[in-house]
């Protein structure tokens, strides 16, 4: 297991984190399998999406702020960050990739999306295992 960790900059952001992914699959070896990333925070999620244009990112975070708007008069939760909980759980807080010939295998414009909802952290945890040869 391998845990990566990540220093987040504001409330709500998106990290694309498969570069990462792919130097320490490489740098492992691993040739063909799955990778499973699993995030240790209730407040962030990850998810694949598309890295090729940055207002994805932007749309992303903005439509589900319309959903999960920040304040809201009838949030009970005493450190008032609900809205990053619900989104967490909508994003969800696992990804499996597979792994062919040493490579990530993700479509063309896919990357892997650390999603902060609750920032700035200075110390964010995703930790990743394969299984295969």
């Amino acid at each position: 297991m391998e845990t990566f960790q990540f220093k987040t900059s504001s409330r709500d952001e998106m990290i694309d984190i498969t570069q990462d992914i792919q130097d320490w699959a490489k740098k492992e070896g691993y040739r063909d399998g799955v990778i499973t990333l699993f995030n240790m925070h209730t407040t962030a999620g990850l998810t694949v999406n598309e890295n090729a244009d940055p207002d994805v990112k932007k749309d992303f975070i903005r439509r589900l702020d319309e959903v999960y708007p920040w304040h809201h008069p009838e949030d009970r939760h005493r450190e008032g960050n609900t809205a990053a909980h619900l989104k967490a759980s909508t994003v969800g807080t696992s990804e499996t990739v597979l792994v062919k010939d040493g490579r990530l295998v993700l479509g063309t414009w896919q990357g892997i999306y650390y999603c902060e909802f609750d920032g700035p952290r200075p110390n964010r945890k995703v930790h990743a295992v394969f299984n295969g040869e």
